[in-house]
């Protein structure tokens, strides 16, 4: 009887094809060039695709990379009894990595990841925002602003209050002066954000702390939040940027390279100095995982005081792979490349059913 050999399916949007589909729709090419590069990560993977297909190939399985844009043909062929989806980048806005999950569902595959509903809430930081806080976690409240309007006013706040877009990727701020001292600033802000991204703003009561990570690969389908790699993210700063970011990844993050600014922010175990924070944050992700569904493969941004206060920023459910954190993470606790830490898990996840005829 024929037999399948059991396939990995990653798919992924790649930043040109993005950055084309921006300036189709108008967009400045500046703000298409930040925009797309949140994507970055298929780019910084797509030079070890060679290494993963040889990866999966020693553990029994073939390995299919397929843009976006051929997703949907390339998963309806597929055999449902012994392939695998890993979606790599998310999007609901912007980007659209979070219909490959739905297609993928559509045609009866298993997937790596949440499930397609949270690709959408993860995106949208008020929405989220709302659902946290009804779970009962430490996220903080929010105003909402459109182009200069409240939507929903803020909370008062004695110590200022913090702005970001609301679907522009997973960065908690754009400008130096994202931290603000008044609202009319806010709302300034809204109007730059609506005017060069055409997002709307969450505008949170600023909350201090370190900024802190913690990453998440179940390569063992049975591994809980004790396999969490929890860190302090140190980069100098109290928050990431635009301008902070595109210098770590892509094709952007290389020419920082080269011109010699690369930076990695350093990383240090939360444990080591704060294990009061670093249980309470394995706790709250054992409540997303109970309340939301977080699975597999996700990524938590906290902040966390000297007192062991710990504030939930937000999730990400499609993590920065290729990135130094999730590399590091790979390393520390599964003393794997990444590579090879994506095979195993998807070799463990294929094998837990019987291959079917």
């Amino acid at each position: 009887m024929l037999r399948h050999t059991p396939k990995l399916i990653l798919v992924h949007e790649p930043e040109k094809a993005c950055f084309d589909r921006l300036l189709a729709d108008g967009y400045p090419r500046e703000r298409a060039i930040e925009i797309s590069s949140y994507l970055a990560q298929s780019t910084d993977l797509a030079p070890e695709f060679d290494a993963l297909a040889a990866a999966c190939e020693r553990r029994g399985l073939s390995f299919l990379p397929v843009e976006l844009d051929e997703a949907p043909s390339a998963l309806a062929g597929a055999d449902a009894a012994t392939t695998l989806v890993w979606t790599l980048t998310d999007g609901i806005a912007y980007f659209r990595g979070g219909a490959a999950p739905a297609l993928a569902r559509l045609n009866g595959l298993r997937t790596v990841g949440a499930d397609d509903a949270l690709f959408a809430l993860c995106q949208d930081k008020f929405r989220s925002g709302a659902v946290l806080g009804a779970l009962g976690l430490p996220v903080p409240s929010a105003g909402f602003a459109r182009d200069g309007k409240w939507l929903v006013e803020p909370p008062a706040s004695a110590a200022g209050w913090f702005v970001k877009p609301n679907r522009l990727g997973a960065k908690i701020g754009i400008w130096p002066d994202s931290r603000i001292a008044d609202l009319g600033h806010a709302l300034e802000l809204s109007r730059r954000v609506f005017a060069h991204y055409r997002d709307d703003v969450v505008v949170q009561p600023y909350v201090a702390g370190r900024n802190v990570r913690a990453s998440f690969l179940g390569v063992k389908p049975d591994t809980g939040t004790e396999a969490l790699g929890i860190a302090f993210v140190d980069s100098g700063g109290d928050f990431q940027t635009m301008a902070d970011s595109m210098a770590l990844y892509g094709d952007t993050g290389e020419a920082a390279k080269a011109a010699g600014i690369y930076a990695e922010p350093d990383l240090q175990p939360v444990g080591d100095t704060q294990p009061r924070a670093d249980a309470e944050i394995r706790r709250i992700a054992g409540r997303l995982v109970a309340g939301l569904g977080l699975r597999d493969v996700y990524s938590i941004d906290l902040r966390v005081e000297a007192d062991d206060t710990v504030h939930l920023i937000e999730f990400e459910i499609c993590p920065g792979l290729p990135c130094f954190d999730f590399r590091a993470y790979c390393r520390t606790r599964w003393g794997m490349s990444l590579v090879d830490a994506m095979a195993e898990t998807a070799a463990n996840r294929l094998s837990a059913r019987p291959v079917a005829a």
